[in-house]
């Protein structure tokens, strides 16, 4: 069974503010770390910062064809996939009432959130089923379990992947494979800025009604705490927010 503090992490959305934040922490401690992001320049400058213990992987969690093939594009000393951690996800589009927003902005969200975090897992869950071994992390929400107001299409893409994760748990339950899922509360990461399109005014706006945010290191510190339990332990869910959220 992999050594809890080695191995190779496969983590989507690692050219994000939280995707950094995550790499850096598992790196720190001494796992290497496969960086899949959409984003050419920022995956390559971030891949080009931690150097040796990463490697990128350009690619649209929403390309279902490229996904299937994500092994395949592993360099030999970044396999086999140890720890998956679904990051990947966004809310262009959103905080819009459901009746007055774009049908295609809540498909955008649907088939990134949901969607790719399944495909993602099924691309990599067989090889762990096979070894006995592996660890899956989802980012979910607290929007995953709480009602907020025009949030319908990013809340029940959260809701959806807690009830994959859930469901993923009982189904690997005989198994060696650990399932966690990790449910932020308010974070400041980049997720806000592309759900206005790049608008920093409304992005300002939207952090200064709260008093205080998480930082994407406080939810990096988390994820690491599940990966290094005893490989008996599964920390099935966290969730984590600001001292002033309930």
């Amino acid at each position: 069974m992999t050594d809890t503090k080695s191995g190779t992490v496969l983590l989507t959305g690692a050219g994000g503010g939280l995707g950094r934040a995550i790499a850096r922490a598992v790196v720190a401690t001494g796992r290497r770390v496969v960086l899949a992001d959409r984003n050419a320049d920022s995956l390559n400058e971030f891949a080009a910062e931690l150097g040796a213990m990463a490697h990128p992987i350009l690619i649209d969690i929403t390309d279902h064809a490229a996904v299937d093939r994500i092994a395949d594009n592993l360099l030999a000393a970044f396999s086999p996939i140890d720890v998956l951690i679904n990051n990947a996800g966004h809310d262009i589009g959103g905080r819009t009432r459901f009746d007055e927003g774009s049908p295609d902005d809540w498909t955008d969200i649907i088939r990134t959130n949901l969607i790719g975090t399944m495909r993602v897992t099924r691309a990599v869950v067989p090889a762990m089923v096979a070894r006995n071994t592996g660890h899956i992390v989802n980012i979910s929400s607290i929007n995953a379990v709480r009602i907020v107001p025009d949030m319908a299409a990013y809340s029940a893409s959260k809701a959806g992947v807690r009830m994959f994760t859930e469901t993923l748990r009982g189904e690997l339950a005989e198994s060696a494979v650990r399932v966690t899922e990790i449910l932020p509360g308010l974070t400041r990461t980049g997720i806000i800025v592309t759900r206005y399109r790049g608008d920093r005014e409304k992005e300002k706006a939207y952090f200064d009604q709260f008093k205080m945010a998480l930082e994407p290191e406080d939810v990096a510190r988390v994820i690491v705490f599940a990966l290094e339990q005893p490989p008996h332990v599964q920390i099935a869910e966290i969730m984590v927010l600001p001292v002033n959220r309930y």
